[in-house]
């Protein structure tokens, strides 16, 4: 729903994110899975307590439940607001009735049932997509002409080699920042991860990945195409400022009728495809957000004073008080525009701090608890404050992303054609971005200053291409942090040497 609107807003450039999402599956294969897979852990946050501390553990699961209270409310509003638009029925109440139903099943069946509907809910999505992107084509005339309308209304303009951060959309903002933003979402995301790690072998777990990241690009190429349909359909007769369409993320559902309203059950078939994919990425983050929430705070607690019986109950627990508290989030998520421009800046606040965190523990050996620590805390409010930031100057109108012109030249009783101009500030794409090299570089200093009183450190926590930078193995197979320590303890023959280089 909300990249086919925005790419009729603002432009295609999005399809750029193809690449992005191939980059993003070999840098999983080859830099944060083999680290997973080989520890055999259940939570990817059971790692950073692994590579660092436990600190750092609860750190990383407290942002990861953040950014899923963020992101959920916007996965349940999707459908609600679709459903909406088409029946006029409340989207509060719509939104309950998402919520219980998501939250029933995900209680009862675990993870076997999210994969299994998952599959199942993938199918009907793409076949929706399919039908209403061949029914679109035939009412614009074909490809070629959606091609030509396109080009016309300057929605093609992909290839912009603007280094400017405050541009909206450019080719480095998708290549370079998208990118980064996908591998938070893919890489070391426990929804993601999750499945990656609960096949039978690595070879299953990195087919698995590349699986994955062509069916995004499918689906996101899908979407994008199916943006340029509706903009060759509206080009000369804009719904939105003839109010036929009262939001943006409406213009889907809208279009959708338009042009399969006279096929018995088409229109109802996409909603359902809607409603499908919302459900299956509401049960997927319930559930892992459930097992995290478990396995790092409450877990030790539990399995002192209660049997695994009642751990169960606690996890459903947890899927029930989360769906709840996601559905009253909703209020707060009407009031704050685009749904593909707001999921990536909000969960940016997360996603950033997490990713730098991984990668000073798969990538950087000379990292340690308290640089990550610090430098993920750092990067959280550093990111909280542009972001809440420009939300806030935005809803006043004193800075926003300006919009590919529209028309209602076409219409009946309307002659107008609007271009918006409005100051820009820093494009959404880079968040994630930002918030990961804070992260790294404070925690790298830091680092730098406390190095000294670092644990030993086993080898199969750092990613195989980073291990040409660790030390010299000790005896057992442990890696030392500190050159003098080295020295103290390869003299221990000669006490008075050791005593004298350790002082």
């Amino acid at each position: 729903m909300a990249v086919p609107a925005d790419v009729y807003m603002f432009g295609a450039t999005y399809l750029l994110g193809v690449f992005s999402m191939i980059a993003v599956g070999i840098v999983t294969v080859y830099i944060y899975l083999p680290v997973f897979y080989n520890l055999g852990i259940t939570s990817t946050y059971e790692y950073l307590g692994m590579r660092f501390d436990e600190r750092c553990r609860k750190c990383a699961s407290a942002l990861f439940a953040l950014s899923v209270f963020v992101y959920l409310p916007m996965v349940i509003y999707v459908p609600a607001l679709a459903f909406s638009a088409v029946t006029g029925v409340s989207v509060i109440k719509i939104s309950i009735i998402i919520s219980t139903i998501c939250v029933f099943y995900t209680t009862i069946g675990g993870l076997k049932a999210v994969v299994w509907t998952d599959a199942i809910q993938f199918s009907i999505t793409i076949g929706a997509s399919v039908l209403v992107f061949f029914l679109g084509l035939n009412s614009v005339g074909g490809f070629g002409e959606v091609i030509r309308i396109a080009n016309e209304g300057n929605r093609l303009d992909v290839f912009d080699f603007d280094a400017s951060l405050t541009k909206r959309e450019t080719f480095w903002a998708i290549i370079v920042g998208l990118t980064v933003h996908w591998v938070s979402h893919m890489s070391i995301n426990q929804g993601c991860t999750q499945k990656f790690l609960s096949v039978p072998t690595y070879k299953d777990s990195v087919k698995s990945v590349f699986l994955y990241s062509i069916g995004m690009s499918l689906t996101k190429s899908l979407s994008v195409f199916t943006g340029l349909i509706m903009f060759a359909k509206y080009a000369q007769c804009d719904p939105m400022l003839t109010k036929q369409v009262a939001k943006k993320d409406q213009l889907l559902p809208f279009y959708v009728l338009d042009v399969a309203g006279h096929i018995p059950g088409l229109s109802g078939l996409f909603i359902a495809g809607i409603f499908s994919a919302a459900l299956s990425t509401l049960s997927a983050n319930l559930n892992s957000l459930a097992g995290t929430i478990y396995e790092d705070f409450l877990k030790s607690w539990l399995e002192k004073h209660h049997n695994h019986k009642t751990a169960g109950h606690v996890l459903k627990l947890i899927v029930v008080i989360a769906g709840v508290l996601c559905t009253a989030m909703i209020f707060v998520v009407q009031q704050l525009g685009g749904l593909l421009a707001l999921s990536i800046s909000l969960g940016s606040v997360a996603h950033g701090p997490l990713l730098g965190m991984f990668t000073l523990g798969v990538l950087c050996p000379r990292a340690n608890r308290k640089g990550t620590f610090y430098g993920a805390l750092s990067a959280m409010c550093c990111m909280a404050i542009i972001i809440m930031g420009a939300k806030y100057y935005a809803s006043r109108g004193m800075f926003g992303y300006p919009k590919k012109p529209v028309s209602v030249a076409g219409c009946a009783d309307f002659n107008l054609n609007i271009t918006s101009y409005l100051n820009e500030t820093l494009s959404f794409y880079w968040y994630t971005m930002i918030g990961s090299l804070i992260t790294i570089a404070v925690g790298l200093i830091i680092s730098f200053f406390t190095e000294k009183d670092e644990k030993q450190l086993d080898r199969k926590l750092i990613s195989p291409i980073a291990q040409f930078m660790l030390p010299r193995k000790n005896d057992h197979g442990h890696v030392r942090y500190s050159v003098e320590k080295e020295a103290v303890e390869g003299d221990e023959l000669n006490p008075e040497n050791a005593f004298l280089k350790k002082h």
